[in-house]
């Protein structure tokens, strides 16, 4: 039986979670922190405010909003699989986040009402829900008004020999630490997959116009590997 992207992505999460953070760590080089943080400086987050992070997976970017807003503020960290969830809960409870909430559900389908959100964001989870669009779309409809939405995710790389290079690496090196670091090589297989087929950073910025952003802006980290949207709503 073919299974949905849905399904597919649920299945992996589920298995790779215990060992999520060190992976993520290995595959970039650490280096997806310190995308994180340039991101966080661009946001600004205001101490008080209320942020949503959608796929929010193992909660590091749900806390590092946390630790913005402060206990005044208010912070959902959404996912749909409960097995990551457990690691971020667990990481939540040590640091006696208050101000932090974390919810079962689907990005495709927001369980909030609309303008409910200071700042919405989502972190290397675009990428493997089953329709961008819609989730952006999504984004934007629980954003107040003035709010920013922002994507922190892989990219397209455009130089010749480093985009080669780059999806070399995600096809066959990245499975094998996925195999020799957390006995998952299918797993890290398919990241790839989610990785090859994700828009570049021009198609990304329309697709946050085409669900309703405005100011769109973009920028690329380590010669395009990855890459920030930020779009703001009117």
């Amino acid at each position: 039986m073919n299974q949905s992207k849905e399904q597919r992505v649920h299945g992996v999460f589920e298995k790779i979670s215990d060992n999520y953070d060190k992976m993520n760590s290995v595959i970039s080089f650490q280096m997806h922190k310190k995308w994180r943080e340039d991101t966080m400086k661009k946001m600004n987050v205001k101490a008080g405010t209320k942020a949503l992070d959608v796929c929010c997976g193992t909660a590091d970017w749900t806390i590092a909003l946390a630790d913005k807003v402060g206990p005044s503020g208010e912070v959902i960290g959404l996912d749909f699989s409960k097995n990551m969830l457990k690691v971020g809960e667990e990481k939540v409870k040590d640091l006696d986040l208050q101000q932090v909430q974390l919810v079962h559900g689907n990005a495709m389908e927001l369980p909030f009402p609309d303008h409910s959100f200071d700042y919405v964001t989502i972190g290397f989870g675009l990428r493997n829900v089953p329709d961008y669009l819609q989730v952006l779309k999504e984004m934007n409809r629980v954003l107040k008004p003035g709010g920013i939405g922002v994507c922190l995710e892989t990219s397209q790389p455009t130089m010749f020999g480093y985009r080669q290079l780059f999806f070399f690496y995600f096809r066959f090196i990245m499975p094998f630490f996925g195999k020799l670091f957390a006995k998952s090589y299918n797993e890290y297989a398919w990241l790839h997959e989610s990785a090859r087929d994700f828009p570049g950073m021009k198609e990304l910025a329309k697709m946050f116009e085409h669900a309703g952003f405005k100011k769109v802006s973009y920028k690329p980290y380590s010669g395009g590997a990855a890459a920030v949207h930020i779009g703001h709503k009117e």
